[in-house]
């Protein structure tokens, strides 16, 4: 396994386990869990919006045994309405300051490692959002904040107003937006990007091609085509040249994958383990157009 530094203390690996795929009930989920654990993975994400709280409950159940040996992430404001007939958005002080001991209890820790803010726009009282964070590190009930977000605005100003960790996003080969104002933002901060939907939903792998991102449905076909081939070349799954392709650039610290079967776990393993030639991802450079942002900016 490759890591990435966090700072001086701590590093991350650089294939993360994305635990929202991983449902209750699932009958592998502990034998998956034990065999990313042996793989090197030491980051897993989660969070409190997922399964209405149950996924944290079924990850910081599984993660127990090996709690010296990971970090347990998860995500603060999404609200859950008392009648469960939704969410609203909340990142008020007051809330996260609630929320963190419900995540607490539920994952069964006293210290969230990495807590993120699972949104953001412009509008929200961001000063206030970063004190609330303040709060809790100073407590000792986080080690690290950051924020999960798409957003370049929002981005911005966590950057310059915060001492966030982290920032998770969206990256892949068929979502290059960040390449253009976030992703050298976040290099020259020191702040590791955790790259979440890095096989596009499965329309790099194996579901039916359509429209994405303004990208036509005959451009996703040809990248998943040409993945398909290089895969082929180098005896690998698709999946793993989807996420290499994300760890190839250097502001990505680690890949979150959405991990509920075996297979996806080898998958992402491998992805780490195999270095493929620049001309693979020249080409799929090549084959995609890089977009830009024209929301959020």
């Amino acid at each position: 396994m490759e890591y990435c530094q966090l700072d001086p203390a701590t590093r991350i690996s650089r294939i993360g386990f994305g635990s929202m795929s991983l449902k209750a009930g699932n009958p592998e989920a502990k034998a998956i869990i034990d065999a990313a654990i042996d793989g090197g993975i030491n980051l897993f994400d989660t969070a409190d919006l997922y399964e209405q709280g149950a996924n944290e409950e079924q990850l910081g159940l599984l993660l127990k045994p090996h709690r010296n040996r990971v970090l347990i992430a998860t995500k603060v404001g999404n609200q859950w309405r008392k009648d469960g007939s939704g969410w609203d958005w909340n990142p008020t002080k007051a809330y996260i300051l609630q929320a963190v001991e419900d995540s607490l209890r539920r994952l069964q820790i006293d210290t969230i490692d990495l807590y993120q803010l699972h949104g953001g726009t412009i509008q929200d009282n961001i000063d206030e959002t970063i004190e609330a964070f303040e709060i809790l590190r100073s407590a000792g009930k986080i080690r690290y904040y950051g924020i999960s977000s798409i957003r370049p605005n929002v981005i911005r100003s966590y950057v310059e107003k915060s001492r966030i960790s982290t920032v998770m996003m969206q990256y892949s080969a068929l979502d290059r937006r960040p390449e253009e104002s976030c992703l050298p933002l976040l290099k020259e901060h020191g702040i590791p990007v955790l790259a979440r939907g890095t096989v596009a939903s499965g329309l790099l792998i194996d579901k039916p091609a359509k429209e994405y991102l303004g990208h036509p449905a005959e451009t996703v076909e040809t990248v998943r085509e040409t993945i398909k081939l290089i895969a082929a070349k180098y005896g690998l799954a698709p999946g793993s040249v989807a996420i290499r392709f994300a760890l190839k650039n250097t502001a990505i610290g680690s890949a979150i994958v959405g991990i509920r079967t075996m297979h996806q776990l080898e998958e992402a393993l491998t992805a780490v383990r195999e270095v493929l030639p620049d001309e693979v991802y020249n080409e799929l450079y090549r084959q995609l157009p890089r977009l830009n942002y024209t929301d959020h900016r």
